[in-house]
């Protein structure tokens, strides 16, 4: 029907709802992807968005006004990944005469090794109701960037993870600052020591979460935390000086809920049994590769908390079937099982345990050498609803043990079978396993394309393949993945030295590929590279190592399609100081770049590459002989930039 020229067009159905109802509408869109076709689709879904949207990840400086404008409600701003973010760019974007700043709550810094005390001043003054904070692997961060923070005086939650310049006096003004601190993590800060850990405890009595992971921090610490009444999860990795007696000062209270002491030496069973003596709600205990054994004073005392403890990880050492047996009837309620590089589990050990966990998701036997299908069955049997499967290196089990357990475990999302003995009718029994999201299959020697078609048939919704070393795949097997699997984000085809650029055609149709692992592939050339530059545009890992015959023309695809891309090896590769210099000057993401042993790269091609991308990368990996030829000014710009630089001495060795 003709419409009468007098009357103007009516609004689209879309335009006529209301901002909230088109937000709400939006909330139940999850994929990244269908949102921005929403935003595409119709200009009243792109402005609800606009109000409503909660989160952003920022990846260029540039852009981080434009996004801050755009997003009148934004809580959560992620600029762990923004290159080239320094104090002044930061500073600019947060200033004051800049009308209507979102209501940021949480900010994540991680690695924005560019950014100071002067950037976080400029944060917490501009954004006075901030309550989360991460600063991990701000390697230059210290004292004075602290300080910055002490004026955030509403922060709850803090991680300043391997900031090497934070000491005691830092911590201080934290806790001086930051009362109602709930969660902290500092680990590998070593300069803290057991002083900085007494002023916390006293000047942050809310504290719920502490990680001291690295510290070299004795009892003294724990027996500090131990004044925490409200403290839920501590975790001490790796603390060489803490010890049974440490423990012990920690098992008065009664709020502990998780506890991790891995690589924790000098902790034995007898100091885990006083603890849960005190401790009688934990749900959560880590002990891998501290304890030699497992002894009847811990088992004796798991029954005290069979009603809570959920995990328990004791990964790397010596258990028997009865001490599994012990696990088992005493905590029935377990969801998680840790038993990597046990020594002595067997098969009636796993039976014992399973017999009586039968709400166990996640079972951890990597490295059990001695177990066999027996084991899987009386894993089927007895733990349905087991979602991760983690078989790493049982070299007895095959087939049959796999066909148990895809007929019974209809739930199961991950299985690590790395270094098993399976084949095609392994994979063929595990395609009936429609949920899974990750599948490791590396050093499976034995499977072919014809498993791949298997497990393309009916596993599409897998997220991650790992095909590492196994030399009997093809194109065609890469074909079928591409076919089934469109929702793979990463894959791992290193040494699989049968694929060539066929092969990468059809990996370049996984649209939502983030992280691609194509070392030593030597039948690929650049025309490959270029076609999974063109589909594989949500590329941000890529590794290309002893790719031999990838050229410039790989590079330059890289450079004009790839504009996500973070992380990039090349090494070994055939490419020139152009190729290197368009690559870093066009990629304005790039943060991480590993380039040993370019041998058609001149010593002036790699200057004009380095400053072509200097003030966005932030770690290199680079031959050694280059540290004496590079121009100092340059190395100096680097560091002052905030770039960490790897050199290596390798000699030039051809694989393939």
């Amino acid at each position: 029907m003709s419409q009468d020229p007098g009357t103007s067009a009516a609004p689209a159905p879309v335009d006529a709802l209301s901002p909230d109802l088109l937000a709400h509408a939006l909330s139940f869109v999850r994929d990244p992807r269908d949102r921005k076709s929403c935003r595409l689709a119709s200009r009243a879904f792109a402005r609800a968005e606009s109000a409503s949207r909660r989160a952003a990840r920022v990846l260029r400086r540039d852009a981080l006004p434009r996004a801050l404008r755009a997003f009148p409600s934004l809580a959560a701003l992620d600029l762990s990944a923004c290159a080239g973010l320094d104090d002044a760019a930061l500073a600019a974007a947060l200033s004051p005469s800049t009308p209507g700043l979102p209501p940021l709550r949480r900010v994540r810094l991680a690695r924005a090794s560019g950014v100071g005390w002067r950037g976080l001043a400029a944060l917490v003054a501009a954004c006075p109701g901030i309550r989360a904070l991460d600063l991990s692997h701000c390697l230059a961060a210290g004292d004075r960037e602290m300080a910055a923070l002490a004026a955030a005086a509403g922060l709850r939650e803090l991680v300043v993870d391997k900031c090497l310049g934070v000491t005691d006096v830092g911590l201080a003004k934290v806790a001086v600052g930051c009362p109602g601190l709930r969660r902290l993590s500092v680990k590998w800060c070593r300069e803290i020591s057991d002083i900085g850990v007494a002023l916390l405890a006293n000047k942050c009595p809310d504290l719920r979460s502490v990680d001291i992971s690295y510290l070299k921090v004795t009892n003294e610490s724990l027996r500090s935390l131990s004044t925490l009444d409200k403290l839920e999860e501590i975790a001490m990795v790796g603390c060489l000086f803490i010890d049974d007696d440490g423990l012990q000062m920690l098992s008065a209270g009664n709020s502990l809920q998780s506890i991790d002491v891995s690589r924790c030496h000098h902790v034995t069973s007898q100091g885990l049994a006083s603890l849960i003596e005190g401790q009688r709600f934990i749900q959560k205990i880590y002990a891998g590769d501290s304890l030699h054994e497992v002894e009847t004073c811990f088992l004796s005392k798991l029954s005290a908390i069979s009603g809570t403890l959920s995990v328990l990880r004791l990964d790397g050492i010596e258990i028997f079937a009865s001490n599994l047996q012990a696990i088992g009837s005493s905590c029935k309620n377990l969801v998680e099982i840790g038993l990597s590089k046990c020594n002595g589990v067997t098969d009636d050990g796993i039976a014992s345990l399973v017999g009586h966990c039968s709400n166990l998701k996640t079972i951890d036997v990597t490295c059990c050498h001695l177990l066999t299908n027996d084991a899987l069955a009386a894993i089927a049997e007895n733990c349905r609803m087991v979602e991760c499967l983690r078989l790493e290196s049982c070299p007895f089990i095959n087939e049959k043990g796999i066909e148990r357990v895809a007929t019974l475990c209809s739930h199961l999302k991950e299985i690590d079978l790395t270094d098993c003995r399976i084949n095609d009718e392994a994979l063929q029994h595990l395609s009936r396993c429609s949920e899974l999201l990750i599948l490791k299959l590396g050093l499976c020697s034995r499977i072919s394309d014809k498993g791949l078609v298997y497990i393309s048939s009916n596993c599409g919704k897998l997220v991650e393949l790992d095909l590492y070393r196994c030399s009997a795949i093809t194109d065609d097997g890469l074909g079928a993945v591409a076919r089934g699997c469109k929702k793979i984000r990463m894959l791992n085809l290193c040494y699989c030295t049968q694929i060539t650029d066929a092969g990468l055609k059809h990996v370049s149709a996984l649209e939502e590929l983030t992280n691609l692992e194509l070392r030593c592939l030597v039948r690929i050339t650049g025309i490959g590279i270029t076609s999974i530059a063109i589909g594989c545009t949500s590329l941000v890992e890529l590794d290309l190592k002893r790719c031999y015959s990838v050229d410039d023309a790989g590079l330059w695809a890289l450079s004009r399609y790839s504009q996500n891309l973070r992380q990039l090896t090349i090494s070994y590769c055939q490419v020139t100081g152009l190729g290197l210099c368009h690559l870093l000057g066009s990629l304005r993401c790039l943060q991480d770049v590993k380039m040993v042993h370019l041998s058609w790269v001149s010593i002036e091609g790699f200057e004009m590459a380095l400053r072509a991308g200097c003030g966005r990368l932030k770690k290199l990996k680079l031959l050694g002989g280059l540290r004496s030829v590079l121009s100092p000014e340059l190395l100096q710009m680097l560091q002052a930039c905030g770039c960490r630089v790897r050199w290596v001495d390798k000699p030039l060795v051809y694989k393939g």
